[in-house]
């Protein structure tokens, strides 16, 4: 099914406005694209006859693309429908995910060969993805086989590739509620090839794809997809031989990871794709759209704890923690139940920050990418400390619901960097005001109490112990958590410390599935606990 990297998407057609009405007697498919000049010296590998659209079309099959003109009578020289009538139109062959033949089925069993059905991948509005169907119509079966047997030889469709709508559609009308993804299945239940095993795997989560391009998809929010890429970057540390504990220059995960957001959290998935779309993040593990990310890994006195991509100290560790306890609610009610009584309980944490800020210099980030430790004598640390409402240390944007620009629009994917976000102490009603300009088009940083920072590495020290166990003794009953521990809200887990954590960045530690995508800004907000 993913066949590794696929370059970018096809983009539909801009149809001209002049002569509309020209253009509707010959319907055109949404994704046909003039011809460019580049493509007249392609090699020609077939040509012959097929109907498109209710029209009989020359086709040519080339190494990037399928071109077709609709075949006209002739008309008198200099006719003003002629150029519109017989304008070429392409599609390129990286767009297409699967081929099959198209017949029809009688109630006997038999079958009539009709033609071609090829699969593409479409590019909507706001980084959507939408698949699609384009079909040559031939009868001939001699005909129609040479141009399969071609199609499945350039676009290297395995028998397995072929199920690749049946996962569409499974992905668009199974009822996804992020409760069914703790079991990783065995390889061999995806060699069966069969349709019923696609279906056990989409609604049982984590697959492991043994083809082509091994994979790792994971169906589900940001806690299953953060254990996942967890456990592939722990795995690789094994595999080569390091120890896990402790170690300074992690080594990357060999298998890439696509996620299907289905949790009630889906941050990373809507970072990746740029809208939390179950259709779109299943078609860019289809086509193998492929982009290394920044991860960060979490160690304290010297032991790692977790690889993480984003993690929140103070405010957003109590709000989860409360949220934790009452995991008998909705995710929604949950959520604002937490926000709402750990905003009437608002206090801040005293403890000191220690930051490496982020050397942009390009010789480091060489060294960085080929993941080379620094060594810079010249290297800084900075030290701040005082009364703190919330820490927010993230390499990736952040992108959801509640924040459509990102809790950290300034960082990407994989920049080498992460943002540091510190909220001092302040009045409840000032603080209130920060959290809802996430929701706008206003810049959530312009407060004197919040200061932003590009960071390589940051160590968090925290002092007021007494205050963690008064808050654990409040919040936890039956003393389930440890005594004088820290709540820390990664990447929608919640992961309790007892001293100070060192978070650390390393570039392009692991693959993710999924493409540049465009600036939203209009997303539409749909958290209104405040």
């Amino acid at each position: 099914m993913p066949r590794g990297r696929r370059g970018s998407r096809v983009s539909a057609l801009e149809g001209g406005g002049e002569e509309e009405a020209a253009a509707a007697a010959v319907p055109s498919v949404p994704w046909a694209s003039p011809q460019p000049p580049e493509a007249a010296a392609e090699q020609v590998l077939l040509r012959g006859i097929f109907e498109i659209r209710r029209s009989s079309c020359d086709v040519v099959l080339s190494e990037r693309a399928l071109k077709w003109r609709p075949i006209q009578p002739e008309l008198p020289a200099g006719h003003s429908k002629y150029d519109l009538l017989c304008k070429e139109e392409f599609l390129e062959l990286k767009d297409i995910f699967s081929v099959k033949l198209k017949r029809r089925y009688f109630a006997s069993g038999a079958g009539t060969l009709l033609g071609i059905t090829l699969f593409i991948c479409l590019k909507k509005e706001q980084n959507k993805l939408k698949d699609s169907t384009l079909d040559l119509i031939n009868l001939s079966e001699d005909h129609c086989d040479i141009w399969f047997r071609q199609f499945k030889k350039i676009l290297a469709v395995t028998e397995y590739e072929g199920h690749a709508l049946s996962l569409l559609e499974e992905c668009e009308l199974q009822g996804f509620d992020g409760n069914h993804v703790h079991n990783i299945y065995d390889i061999d239940i995806l060699k069966s090839k069969s349709h019923e095993s696609l279906s056990i795997v989409l609604k049982l989560g984590i697959v492991l794809f043994d083809l082509l391009f091994p994979s790792v998809v994971c169906v589900g929010g940001d806690g299953s997809a953060s254990e996942v890429a967890h456990a592939l970057l722990l795995r690789a540390q094994k595999n080569a031989g390091m120890e896990t504990h402790s170690f300074l220059t992690p080594v990357r995960a060999q298998l890439p990871l696509g996620v299907i957001p289905a949790g009630s959290t889906n941050v990373l998935a809507h970072s990746l794709h740029g809208i939390p779309h179950v259709v779109t993040a299943t078609l860019h593990i289809i086509m193998g759209h492929i982009q290394p990310v920044d991860v960060c890994t979490f160690s304290s006195t010297g032991k790692l704890l977790r690889f993480g991509f984003s993690a929140m100290f103070g405010f957003g560790g109590r709000t989860l923690a409360l949220a934790e306890k009452h995991r008998w609610m909705s995710p929604n009610q949950r959520r604002d139940f937490a926000i709402m009584k750990a905003l009437a309980k608002l206090k801040p944490e005293d403890c000191e920050i220690s930051f490496l800020p982020f050397n942009s210099s390009a010789d480091l980030q060489e060294r960085r990418l080929q993941g080379s430790p620094k060594s810079d004598c010249n290297d800084q640390w900075q030290m701040i400390q005082g009364q703190f409402l919330n820490v927010s240390i993230m390499a990736i944007p952040c992108l959801c619901s509640v924040a459509p620009r990102g809790l950290a629009p300034t960082t990407r994917l994989n920049n080498g960097s992460m943002a540091l976000i510190i909220v001092r102490n302040t009045s409840r009603p000032e603080f209130i005001k920060h959290l809802k300009r996430y929701a706008s088009v206003k810049n959530q940083f312009n407060f004197p109490f919040v200061e932003t920072y590009t960071v390589d590495e940051v160590k968090v020290y925290p002092k007021n112990k007494t205050s963690a166990q008064s808050q654990e003794e409040e919040d936890r009953p039956n003393g389930t958590a440890s005594e004088n521990s820290f709540p820390w809200n990664v990447d929608g887990d919640l992961m309790e410390v007892t001293s100070e954590v060192h978070v650390k960045l390393h570039p392009r530690l692991i693959n993710l599935y999924g493409e540049s995508m465009e600036e939203m800004n209009d997303s539409k907000v749909t958290c209104n606990c405040l």
